[in-house]
């Protein structure tokens, strides 16, 4: 079976249920985009999905991916995969929207992770302390921090059962040596419960928007033996540059282009020698707790490399 045909199937099992269409059908718009346009398949899958969301007048939380497995909380380091988790629910929060039923705090030995329930998902309710298998889940990504999405899909089982939570607070020492792509002014979709980057001005989920600037430095922490990658939100860049979102904002006008604000960014933080400490989100350490340092830590001669990660 060739990797078009499989990646047809799979489309095809998403939406037999909602629409008329036969894998076919599916493999033609997908082998139009890959061998005519030239487009990766990637991109040609989400394509074909959003046109078959369009149709049958769905959301991509609506659908499932049929092939979730079983994972723990750790391993979470990527957005739009489809899992099953074993959780307790460790706090639950006031809704900000009434298109939120639940919102809260879940956890398994490994760490913790936000989720949300939609209103239109008509679940049973997740109760404090409660542990769950939670199958048929996806999940998203803001500032670093992965969480995960229980929608109309999800199955939910309330297990008589304790469970442990782990911590997953880290703390990393060293000199800031490099920032990544996607730092300093972004943009973010706009669209309720979406919050994915920008790339020149499409979101992968609802393509063409007109996106809502954040900041943020995705930067690599080198203590002289390991590379850590650490995430800043807004709040935590503003702290440690001094530059707020709104003067960040009035930088990019004035230049039009929006890159002076990474190297700005850049020109003041690269070299400096940071203690961070937060929760760590797959292969990155949100920086919750920041602190400045005169040097290498324990008097130790610190290697400088820069290197994109």
């Amino acid at each position: 079976m060739s990797d078009v045909r499989q990646h047809a199937e799979d489309i095809h099992g998403q939406f037999s249920d909602h629409l008329d269409v036969t894998v076919d059908d599916v493999e033609g718009r997908l082998h139009t985009l890959v061998d005519e346009y030239k487009v990766p398949m990637d991109e040609a899958r989400r394509s074909v999905t959003n046109h078959y969301l369009e149709e049958a007048g769905l959301d991509r939380e609506d659908i499932s991916s049929g092939s979730s497995e079983e994972v723990s909380i750790e391993t979470i380091d990527e957005p739009e995969q489809w899992v099953d988790l074993t959780a307790k629910v460790i706090e639950l929060w006031e809704p900000r929207s009434d298109s939120i039923d639940q919102v809260g705090l879940v956890g398994d030995p490994t760490g913790t992770i936000k989720f949300t329930k939609w209103a239109k998902s008509e679940l049973p309710a997740l109760e404090e302390g409660g542990v769950y298998a939670l199958r048929n889940v996806v999940t998203d990504e803001y500032q670093g921090r992965y969480s995960v999405k229980l929608n109309s899909t999800t199955v939910i089982e309330e297990l008589d059962e304790e469970l442990e939570v782990g911590d997953d607070t880290s703390e990393v020492t060293g000199a800031l040596v490099d920032m990544q792509r996607g730092s300093g002014l972004i943009k973010r979709c706009p669209v309720e419960g979406c919050t994915r980057v920008l790339q020149n001005g499409r979101c992968s989920e609802h393509g063409e928007v007109e996106g809502e600037f954040d900041l943020r430095i995705k930067g690599v922490l080198d203590d002289g033996i390991d590379a850590h990658e650490v995430i800043f939100d807004a709040e935590a860049t503003e702290s440690l540059t001094g530059i707020s979102l709104e003067e960040a904002k009035e930088m990019a006008m004035d230049a039009l282009d929006t890159t002076i604000v990474a190297d700005e960014i850049a020109d003041r933080v690269l070299g400096t020698y940071y203690r961070i400490e937060g929760p760590t989100f797959g292969r990155y350490v949100l920086a919750d707790d920041v602190g400045d340092l005169d040097g290498p830590v324990d008097g130790e001669s610190l290697l400088i490399r820069a290197r994109s990660m």
